[in-house]
């Protein structure tokens, strides 16, 4: 499957996920993503790397694109103190607190979502947007890139 990779090393500088932001929906726009789609697939990102941000107690975290025909994959990589990923309850809607949604934002946005995380090996958050298909099976506003 043929897939071209771009990759951004960035400070835990807060100030930088606009920038994250915009690359990725030129990036999402290039391939044929819809605006509601690019909306979903930027909030994500961000959630992505504020939890690095918030979290690794890094000084710098690792952004990788993986785009394909059919689909864009991104992966949040920090080498971090990592946690216990079983460990992250569910939230409760009912009674939403300001922090602690983040993955379950990303989770309700994205088609994939994978998430490694240790104490020795850091986090990984790696995220799956699908491009949707038509009747006849062909992708719907594919440009080439």
């Amino acid at each position: 499957m043929n897939c071209e990779v771009i990759s951004m090393k960035m400070t835990v500088n807060p100030n930088f996920v606009s920038v994250i932001r915009l690359t990725t929906s030129g990036i999402a726009s290039s391939m044929g993503f819809d605006l509601e789609e690019i909306e979903d697939i930027k909030v994500a990102i961000s959630e992505a790397c504020t939890n690095a941000i918030k979290h690794s107690k890094q000084d710098e975290f690792e952004l990788t694109f993986y785009v394909y025909n059919d689909k864009l994959t991104m992966e949040v990589k920090d080498e971090g103190i990592g946690y216990d990923v079983k460990s992250v309850a569910s939230p409760n809607l009912k009674e939403p607190k300001e922090n602690g949604l983040g993955l379950f934002i990303i989770q309700s946005l994205m088609d994939d979502v994978e998430i490694n995380s240790c104490e020795e090996c850091g986090t990984i958050i790696r995220i799956t947007k699908w491009l949707e298909l038509n009747n006849d099976e062909s992708f719907i506003h594919r440009k080439k890139i």
